[in-house]
């Protein structure tokens, strides 16, 4: 059975909603949602954790109370602050469907699979329950996200070949990562049969704010954003069955679906420019956050460092070579109420939930370091 429309392999991943302040610019999403769906894509993701629980109302109300059941497919996952014990899933599950404006989830996904957390969604029998919910309608597939070494998922893959889809980090940066290994895990993939869903295809925001010898690369290619070359190059990789951008103005969705609904794959020329891109940030050993904020949200730092903040000032610096980053410093690193970096009290707390696999301590120091007393 085809899971995905091969034509529709575009998705709007709702973690980086427009927002005015704290809350969601529902208005501005509403017609990012209505100028999506009428370019042919149904496919939105979100999770309960995306920013604090309203990503799920604002796709309620932007999405799902506005448009058929069948205009649409939705994705939501289960992740673990959410439940301790197997009896916790359903009544969180349910709560997910009311907070969503939905009767069933087209997919939902183990959320951050890794070896760290699998154990705890074993004793829970997290995969199980999903496979019963599957049974009663309520969830059309079942699948994971992931977020560690290969090995790790094909240990998954193999314990429960029930799993349907896979969503992986995947990236032109990210493919010869040790730590992300987005290849060997593309690669476990294929060898089980999974489709693909792609996160992160800009890293965060990286692949698009480039630094100026990477930036020529492309420039000279004459055509396309930045983002354009990302996704597209996503896209033209086999067994890829969904990519996913986290947009958060109309004018990224409008970029974004002027190259995704008539896709033209990737060709020799573009693929050397990329290649010259990486090497570029290979040398500039950038700090690889995708500004996920797994960090500060999923497992809040005792000393309130705003630890994506500061290793985006540490790139602007380093990699970017910007002017401005030592105020930039200090307006979003050292503004109260958050810490300084150099306070860090080294707990561990952030780097063990960093899909990236960041020795955040260890950069957190590097980063004091840099800026001094900025």
């Amino acid at each position: 059975m085809q899971l995905f429309d091969q034509n529709r392999r575009f998705g709007f991943g709702c973690m980086r909603l427009p927002m005015i302040g704290e809350e969601v610019d529902v208005e501005q999403f509403k017609a990012m949602a209505d100028a999506f769906i009428a370019a042919g894509f149904t496919y939105f993701d979100t999770a309960h954790g995306y920013i604090r629980g309203k990503s799920e109302l604002a796709i309620k109300e932007a999405v799902t109370s506005r448009y058929p059941r069948d205009a649409y497919s939705l994705t939501n996952k289960l992740t673990e602050p959410y439940f301790s014990k197997q009896e916790d899933i359903v009544p969180f599950f349910r709560s997910q469907l009311e907070a969503c404006g939905v009767d069933y989830f087209d997919y939902y996904l183990m959320h951050a699979q890794s070896s760290r957390n699998f154990p705890h969604f074993q004793k829970c029998r997290a995969y199980e329950t999903a496979f019963e919910l599957k049974k009663q309608g309520l969830i059309k597939h079942v699948g994971i996200s992931f977020h560690d070494s290969a090995e790790v998922l094909d240990m998954i893959l193999s314990t429960y070949p029930e799993i349907e889809v896979v969503q992986i980090q995947f990236n032109y940066l990210d493919v010869e990562s040790a730590s992300v290994q987005s290849q060997a895990c593309y690669d476990v993939c294929v060898k089980h049969g999974k489709p693909i869903i792609v996160m992160e295809p800009v890293k965060g925001g990286s692949l698009v704010n480039l630094p100026p010898d990477a930036a020529k690369s492309l420039d000279d290619l004459h055509g396309g954003s930045y983002a354009s070359y990302a996704i597209r190059y996503v896209l033209s990789r086999p067994q890829i069955a969904m990519v996913l951008s986290g947009m958060s103005t109309l004018e990224q969705m409008e970029d974004n679906l002027s190259y995704t609904k008539d896709f033209v794959p990737f060709n020799e020329q573009e693929e050397e420019a990329i290649r010259q891109v990486r090497e570029v940030f290979m040398a500039g050993r950038a700090i690889p956050c995708t500004r996920c904020r797994y960090c500060v949200d999923e497992n809040a730092c005792p000393v309130n460092i705003a630890i994506p903040e500061a290793f985006a000032a540490y790139n602007a610096r380093k990699t970017f070579h910007e002017w401005g980053a030592p105020a930039y410093y200090r307006s979003n690193v050292l503004c109260p109420p958050h810490g300084d970096p150099k306070e860090c009290i080294r707990c561990g707390g952030c780097e063990s939930v960093c899909p990236q696999g960041l020795k955040i301590r260890d950069l957190l120091a590097m980063v004091a370091e840099e800026f001094g007393q900025a």
